[in-house]
């Protein structure tokens, strides 16, 4: 006859059950991949190290998940780890938060409540690595040379967050004596870390002189500070070089000089951060605060020389702990050599403000991924700029004052007869077509100019003289009255379709004087009806 269970003993029992529930829940939560996301998506927190069910080593503290397309490997919830080079760009958020290492005493933890780490990566593969493995949540890229990695880390799928700065000095070409003007440099050997930043700047400046990576030999150097050392030796007739090497390598070499920096390159290379996809929508809130955070940084240190000492000195003391030593005047050079962007600058580089016409991430991405893609540096396809860009950090900050605005256009003082006959540094020849006797330009002259010229203006801010030429039919003095009105349609033309500034240009007519070509021919009359753009040196 079956025996009736006590009051007592079903309790027993309901506890073994519910305990049993309890484990298994535990369990299939912590120990299964299932479990984890699930646990993950409904925000459970996860066992820390030394826990029971804790797959790392009693006592560690190590967050590093080796799965590159694991987007939810990276920091604790309360620190972002951002991972920088020596550079003096990255200044607003290191001064926002009062040195490199994680510090209640950092304004991101006093107004935000989170910590920032930085930690410096110098080595370009050891930072891909690290970005990979989830050591680091941000990682500092430039925009230029992005198209030629983003193949490479497509399973983490990338996304550019926010800029950090333009470089403004701190990339400089180096020539030796007797080089003056970009066209010395065809047939040389230039020395340049390829697929980096130099590498970027050298392309455009040779475009602007009418020449392209062809026309010189390229002696490949793991960094631009090899470069300058390559330079130094005198195995190389140029060499494209960080700052201070641009300095120390012209004087250590008789006679050379500095033939171009980003001072006036000012809008080739942009330092950005990117982020996994995965992560940045996890963590988006907590992503926008640090974007917002780093733009007052920046903005102060802009607008406030005591912000910007005080940038200096924290640089200064950060990097000479971790081995690279720099007095608090060489880290204000170096903060000087680059412009810190602002929130309003980043609403322009994310193409937000319909009414700017400078170069933006999309143009400079863009263009650098076809030319990289010409020269054979990359294989296959580069993704779309609307699918790396992620404005949304930008799009819900909103900073109003003054020191947040975007960068102001550079203005020009109207041209003296010196700037006339100033030295070009670099001539790209355009040939541009009108009917006879007329100078209006057509819709086909407009596509050239666009094609062939608009950018290089852009990224340069030099004066612009541009220069009419015809050949020899006609009356001699018709012609360069003609070559002018000429020269002054295309600079009309830039002035009104794209803004630039009228000052700017320097507009001269020189008829039939200078023909590149036998003018006899008809082959070599074309050649000589033409348009020749010239940037100025300051």
């Amino acid at each position: 006859m079956a025996r009736r269970l006590t009051t007592f003993s079903k309790f027993l029992i309901t506890l073994l059950i519910i305990g049993a529930i309890a484990f298994i829940g535990r369990y299939f939560l912590t120990q299964t991949d299932v479990g984890k996301g699930l646990a993950d998506k409904a925000g459970v927190e996860q066992p820390k190290s030394g826990d029971s069910g804790s797959s790392t080593n009693p006592g560690t503290t190590s967050n590093t998940n080796t799965n590159p397309g694991n987007t939810n490997s990276g920091s604790s919830d309360d620190v972002i780890r951002v991972g920088v080079v020596t550079w003096g760009g990255y200044a607003g958020g290191q001064y926002f938060n009062e040195g490199f290492e994680a510090t209640k005493n950092s304004r991101f933890y006093k107004d935000y409540g989170f910590q920032v780490e930085f930690k410096v990566l110098d080595d370009f593969e050891a930072s891909r690595n690290a970005f990979r493995a989830g050591e680091v949540d941000l990682l500092w890229a430039t925009i230029d040379a992005f198209p030629t990695e983003v193949g490479a880390l497509s399973a983490v799928d990338p996304v550019i967050v926010f800029q950090a700065d333009w470089s403004r000095g701190g990339d400089a070409i180096i020539a030796r004596r007797g080089i003056t003007r970009v066209s010395d440099l065809k047939g040389k050997n230039i020395a340049v870390a390829e697929l980096t930043p130099s590498h970027s700047f050298l392309i455009w400046l040779l475009e602007a002189g009418g020449l392209s990576i062809n026309d010189v030999t390229i002696k490949p150097q793991a960094s631009a500070v090899d470069a300058a050392e390559v330079f130094k030796s005198g195995r190389v007739d140029a060499a494209v070089v960080w700052s201070p090497d641009d300095i120390l390598a012209t004087k250590a070499v008789p006679g050379s000089r500095i033939l171009e920096s980003t001072r006036s390159a000012a809008y080739i290379i942009a330092d950005v951060f990117m982020a996994k996809r995965g992560w940045a929508d996890k963590n988006q809130d907590r992503l926008q605060k640090l974007y917002e955070g780093w733009m007052r940084g920046a903005a102060e240190i802009n607008s406030n020389s005591s912000s910007r000492k005080k940038a200096a000195e924290i640089l200064s003391r950060e990097f000479t702990e971790r081995g690279t030593a720099l007095n608090p005047a060489e880290a204000a050079e170096m903060i000087g050599n680059v412009r810190l962007v602002t929130h309003g600058d980043n609403k322009n580089f994310f193409k937000l403000n319909n009414d700017y016409q400078g170069v933006n991430g999309n143009t400079l991405y863009s263009n650098m991924g076809n030319r990289y893609a010409d020269l054979g540096f990359i294989e296959g396809r580069v993704p779309a700029w609307r699918q790396i860009a992620y404005p949304k950090l930008v799009m819900n900050t909103n900073l109003t004052s003054p020191a947040d605005f975007p960068e102001k256009t550079k203005t020009y003082t109207k041209a003296t007869k010196a700037d006339e006959k100033k030295v070009a540094l670099a001539t790209k020849e355009l040939s541009i077509s009108f009917r006879t006797a007329e100078f209006q330009l057509d819709e086909n002259a407009k596509y050239i100019i666009d094609k062939e010229f608009v950018e290089i203006a852009k990224v340069f801010n030099s004066r612009i003289r541009i220069e009419g030429n015809t050949d020899n039919t006609g009356n001699a003095a018709s012609n360069q009255r003609l070559s002018e009105k000429r020269a002054q349609a295309v600079a009309n033309y830039l002035i009104e379709t794209h803004g630039m500034d009228r000052n700017r240009f320097i507009v001269i007519g020189n008829g039939v004087t200078q023909p590149i070509a036998d003018n006899n021919t008809e082959a070599g009359r074309a050649k000589n009806r033409r348009t020749d753009f010239e940037l100025l040196t300051d």
